[in-house]
């Protein structure tokens, strides 16, 4: 008996000392638990947002309430402090425990909000004038002028305007600024000064393009002024009045060669016909004795003084 059971002993020593054998479908079940265990998680987080989310607006509803106790409490007293006037060339946007309220702006008139809970932010829906201050610009040419320019804008969202961009005005008067000194830079002197609506319209394209996310509507881009400096200025005006004088000279050229040929075919006329010639020495006559003058002469041709003395 002693031997069998220090043979079942050995055997079952062996069998604790082995490593259990792993199946071969344990991979393949691993792999397929991976996603229900990556859902499970991802469900877990989505349950503490949707409590975290619960325990947030309950407590936004219960400092609404808290807030329309206290009004009720503090009547009439608090019917100062509970309504504001929105005038017509304005809107507000009411933001209730930082949120938008509604989705939409508020106005014109009488509007209703809590003090506590609530903020008001009145925006202007006019139209602002901006001049934009003299921009020293580098052309295409390499030359430096100094421009400014008036810009015209205004608010078409008032949400857009409050949440998209901090200051909407300094924003716009910025943007106003490079997209003038960007768009002059790529123009020559000559195509600046000689066409500036084309300039005017290239800017106004670019600025609505980008103001338009904000809630801001651009209505019209004026160049107003382009500063030359002044040895600049001489080289031009010396330019164009070397121009002009060439121009004036050849124009003069081309009188004379008009009054030549015109007094070679008077010339040709009047050699048909001696009989011109005596009229028109009697039109000369005419015309001397109608100014009045002391002193008169008389024209005489070649052949009349040899019919004379001969």
């Amino acid at each position: 008996m002693q031997p069998s059971q220090h043979i079942n002993g050995s055997q079952h020593n062996v069998d604790k000392e082995l490593p259990p054998a792993k199946s071969a479908k344990t991979p393949d079940l691993e792999k397929g638990l991976a996603p229900l265990i990556l859902r499970s998680r991802n469900s877990s987080t989505v349950i503490q947002r949707m409590r975290s989310n619960k325990e947030d607006k309950f407590i936004e509803k219960l400092a609404v309430v808290l807030s329309i106790v206290i009004c009720i409490i503090t009547l009439p007293f608090s019917l100062l402090c509970l309504f504001v006037v929105v005038r017509q060339f304005e809107r507000a946007v009411i933001l209730r425990n930082g949120q938008v309220y509604k989705n939409h702006a508020f106005g014109p008139g009488l509007i209703f909000y809590l003090p506590c809970v609530d903020s008001v932010k009145f925006l202007d829906l006019r139209t602002f004038c901006y001049a934009v201050p003299p921009q020293e610009v580098l052309t295409k040419d390499s030359l430096t002028v100094s421009v400014d320019a008036v810009v015209f804008y205004k608010i078409f969202d008032p949400i857009l305007a409050l949440l998209s961009v901090t200051d909407y005005k300094s924003s716009t008067h910025y943007l106003a600024a490079t997209t003038l000194r960007n768009a002059l830079g790529t123009r020559q002197l000559t195509e600046v000064l000689a066409n500036r609506p084309a300039v005017s319209q290239q800017v106004f394209n670019f600025m609505k393009n980008i103001t338009r996310d904000w809630g801001i509507e651009i209505v019209k881009v004026e160049i107003k002024d382009i500063r030359l400096p002044l040895q600049l200025q001489k080289a031009m005006a010396a330019e164009a009045e070397s121009t002009r004088l060439a121009n004036a000279k050849i124009i003069v050229a081309k009188a004379e060669i008009e009054s030549t040929k015109n007094l070679q075919l008077a010339t040709d006329i009047l050699m048909d016909n001696p009989m011109c010639m005596q009229l028109r020495y009697l039109q000369s006559l005419q015309m001397i004795a109608g100014d009045k003058t002391h002193t008169i002469v008389f024209p005489f041709s070649s052949d009349l003084m040899k019919n004379i003395f001969i």
